[in-house]
């Protein structure tokens, strides 16, 4: 989502907006100019710190930087995400580049980052309005979701820069990919559609019509049979099957104007975390029973969800509100609030592999900030382009990927 001012889509796709954001791009433009490129902050009053002659050395432009996970590394956690914890890394994804994707909606490129040393390496055009990026299931290519392009562009994992020619797809606002890996999901907001692909070809399979507006992201339960689709601008959640791809439920979600945005699986597999940007909070479904069991308030705006390495917390990302809340998973309850100095718009992104940074964009800021995951303290704060939306955090740790920003399993 690129507008906040409305709970109605626009026409002419995401990227207009109101008189509120117009006021915050030029406030991201002026912050911009003021923040030149930072280092890793390692105080507690956000002045930045200078590396070390040891780490200067470490992220010499001569050398490729790529993480290094230990060997013999052990699941943190049982059930869903018992191999995405702490190092981790596996398959394909280890020899790959340590790197950050950030999706420029609003100024058509995508910034590369070198988490190591805090600063954009490399910026490529990335063709129309695109919004995501996204690893392939068998994490051998990343895919720029260009909506308004109407193309993927692929993105080569040991080099940082894009190969071969743009995928024409059409309306690719957000992309997953079932726990098969047999079927692509390109997910066309635009057009109110869920279009199963394959992922080799990019032939069409079957379009499944949303009957929504706003069709925006998915997950899918622990046994991969079905999966939960969010539609921001009507306030309902869709629940499909995945053997007969069809829409077999739908559940509104009791709150005026409610706009629920990212979806989330619990680690156990019993709930579904559902971020809403007008009730300022987090829905929990009962998986099975596809049903709202409570509401946890975050803050203004929630939007994106991303569980920690040891999967004990989701941070909620509060894009309005400038903060992430911390959900405590056993509870249910929110444990804390960290709050960006001088304001932010933290929006999406990923959790590092090591699990010690969290990564996100600011949506109406240009920028890129690292949160510690220790105390929430702001550690980088990394000029991009405009319109930093849905960015990929990479290498992450898992099996395989179910697409979006990187949701592994």
């Amino acid at each position: 989502m690129s507008t906040f001012s409305s709970g109605r889509p626009r026409r002419g796709g995401r990227r207009r907006v109101g008189r509120t954001g117009r006021a915050l791009i030029v406030v991201a433009a002026v912050a911009v100019l003021v923040v030149t490129a930072l280092a890793w902050d390692d105080s507690d009053d956000g002045e930045p710190a200078k590396a070390s002659r040891e780490q200067a050395a470490a992220d010499s432009p001569s050398r490729a930087r790529r993480l290094k996970t230990e060997p013999g590394s052990k699941p943190a956690v049982s059930g869903v995400y018992a191999h995405t914890g702490s190092g981790m890394v596996s398959g394909r994804a280890k020899d790959q580049l340590e790197r950050i994707y950030v999706p420029n909606s609003d100024a058509d490129t995508v910034s590369v980052i070198d988490p190591r040393k805090a600063k954009v390496v490399d910026t490529f055009p990335a063709g129309g309005l695109p919004h995501h990026i996204t690893p392939s299931h068998d994490l051998g290519t990343f895919y720029v979701n260009n909506t308004g392009g109407n193309s993927l562009v692929p993105i080569d994992p040991q080099t940082a820069k894009p190969k071969g020619r743009p995928i024409p797809v059409e309306d690719p606002y957000n992309l997953y990919f079932t726990p098969d890996g047999r079927s692509a999901i390109v997910v066309a907001e635009r057009l109110q559609r869920l279009d199963f692909r394959d992922p080799k070809t990019w032939k069409l399979e079957k379009s499944v019509s949303a009957g929504c507006v706003g069709v925006d992201h998915v997950d899918f339960t622990a046994d991969g049979r079905r999966a939960v689709a969010s539609c921001e601008f009507d306030g309902t959640l869709l629940l499909l099957d995945l053997a007969s791809r069809k829409v077999v439920r739908r559940l509104r979600l009791d709150h005026p104007g409610a706009k629920p945005v990212d979806v989330r699986l619990s680690p156990d597999g019993k709930l579904f975390y559902v971020a809403d940007e007008v009730a300022n909070g987090v829905w929990t479904l009962d998986a099975d029973k596809f049903r709202v069991k409570r509401f946890v308030e975050t803050g203004r705006g929630t939007h994106g969800l991303y569980p920690s390495r040891d999967a004990s917390v989701m941070y909620a990302t509060n894009r309005l509100g400038g903060t992430i809340s911390v959900i405590d998973l056993k509870t249910g309850k929110v444990r804390e609030t960290w709050r960006i100095p001088g304001g932010g718009s933290p929006d999406m992104g990923g959790v590092s592999a090591d699990g010690k940074l969290l990564w996100l964009s600011g949506r109406y800021h240009s920028e890129v900030y690292a949160i510690d995951t220790d105390d929430g303290k702001l550690r980088a704060r990394i000029p991009v382009g405009a319109g930093a939306h849905g960015m990929l955090v990479w290498p992450q740790p898992g099996r395989y990927s179910l697409g979006h920003t990187g949701n592994m399993r």
